[in-house]
């Protein structure tokens, strides 16, 4: 059975693609920073919860020795956790600002996946996601016939446009692991209110693509549900 830890996957697109890979017959770790609404989220899908904080070297360390522990290893990881950031003008944006939205989106992906590479690559067909966007796209933020073109979040985007080059550059360092970069799309999530036309099963779709690619499967790519996304 494939062995899959999720991180944010108490809720919307975490919760959503953890419930379509059990379905799919993955054994899910479902990683969440709050203990009450992780363990609820997993006793609901039939998942095992691991709390992780991916801002906080302990806590990744001591949910990566827990896997270690009880599953000895696991197939695939998907970065999933994320955070928007503050909704303030630009020119209100300070330092402060900049570094939490970074050790959550970029940072936390460099201290989750150095704590869980050892025990992905004890698995035959080792498989990285991780969960980026459209909005860090410097085709898609141009074309203001799209949504993000006609969004200005200037730290999210920022973010999301270093989780897609470090998932190029882990692809070219780690030629035995495949790791790729996914764009849900505009999505119904608590991130936009739940205005994205997207539900939140179409928004998975590229995510839980690319998390059941086997061993000649592409790495250092970027895909949304349609297909390969330029940026």
């Amino acid at each position: 059975m494939t062995t899959t830890f999720i991180t944010g996957a108490n809720k919307s697109l975490g919760y959503e693609t953890a419930r379509r890979l059990i379905e799919a017959g993955h054994a899910v770790l479902l990683g969440a920073r709050d203990t009450g609404r992780g363990q609820a989220a997993a006793d609901a899908l039939g998942a095992r919860f691991v709390q992780i904080d991916v801002t906080d070297d302990a806590s990744v360390a001591a949910a990566a020795a827990d896997v270690e522990a009880r599953e000895g290893g696991i197939d695939v990881l998907i970065n999933n956790a994320g955070v928007l950031g503050p909704h303030h003008p630009a020119d209100q944006l300070t330092a402060a600002d900049a570094s939490a939205v970074l050790d959550v989106n970029v940072v936390g992906i460099v201290r989750v996946t150095h704590a869980f590479l050892p025990l992905l690559r004890k698995s035959a067909n080792p498989v990285v996601v991780n969960v980026s966007s459209g909005m860090g796209s410097f085709e898609l933020t141009h074309d203001t016939t799209r949504a993000e073109g006609r969004v200005v979040a200037p730290l999210y985007t920022a973010s999301k446009a270093a989780v897609t080059m470090l998932t190029t550059q882990y692809a070219k360092s780690w030629p035995d692991v495949r790791v790729n970069a996914a764009d849900p799309g505009y999505t119904a999530t608590d991130f936009n209110g739940h205005s994205g036309p997207q539900t939140v099963t179409e928004g998975t779709d590229a995510i839980v693509a690319l998390a059941t690619i086997g061993p000649d499967g592409p790495t250092g790519t970027f895909r949304d549900r349609h297909g390969d996304v330029a940026w």
